[in-house]
């Protein structure tokens, strides 16, 4: 995968979308966002056959975007719909696993220490989304919030492997999270919750520059 398709990498699920979550993925596509992680949970999140249909309805819209389509823990649901790749947490199969089940896809792991992140990279990982950076009320079950030093130690260390900040991230902290060093930043209320989507990708995609 190409470092610059995380730039604008933006997450949600129905649960974090006072629209419908296809208008506003289609909304932030038009801003300019790079990925889309479909990470369908919390309270009133859809499952089974309802789950499996909103994902095929993202996937499409992501597919003529011509943007890389993620699909958050379920490996099951990523297999079975052909995603462009998973994103695993700590508590999940090793990425070379998760890779041998998706047969070549794209694998981003979620690391909160060098440990993780060195794991991760041994393992194949193609990306890693490191934080929380900042306190966020999406996750009730976050690690303490690691600020950017981390960032900072990662790409120290290895320079050209792919990394991305998430957690708490907004407009107004995007520029100093790519300071760090980071590819790009995981986004999800700065953009779904937004009036304007579209907008709020566009300031994010320039703040990337």
């Amino acid at each position: 995968m190409d470092n610059k398709q995380l730039a604008v990498y933006f997450i949600a699920g129905t649960p974090n979308c006072p629209k419908s979550i296809e208008q506003t993925l289609e909304e932030a596509i038009k801003g300019g966002i790079t990925m889309f992680q479909f990470r369908e949970k919390g309270k009133g999140a859809l499952v089974g056959e309802a789950k499996k249909e909103t994902a095929l309805r993202l996937q499409l819209i992501c597919r003529e975007a011509g943007i890389p389509f993620i699909v958050n823990d379920d490996i099951e649901l990523a297999i079975e719909i052909g995603a462009d790749g998973v994103h695993i947490g700590q508590e999940d199969k090793a990425a070379s696993i998760v890779r041998d089940k998706i047969k070549g896809g794209i694998v981003g792991v979620s690391v909160h220490t060098m440990e993780e992140f060195e794991e991760a990279i041994k393992d194949g990982a193609d990306y890693v989304g490191t934080g929380p950076i900042y306190a966020t009320v999406t996750k009730s079950d976050t690690r303490p919030v690691a600020g950017t030093s981390l960032i900072r130690r990662m790409k120290e260390r290895y320079p050209e492997f792919p990394v991305v900040g998430i957690g708490g991230i907004t407009l107004e902290t995007a520029g100093a999270v790519m300071e760090a060093g980071a590819d790009g930043v995981s986004i999800i209320t700065a953009i779904s919750m937004a009036d304007d989507p579209a907008e709020a990708a566009a300031y994010l995609k320039k703040e990337m520059q």
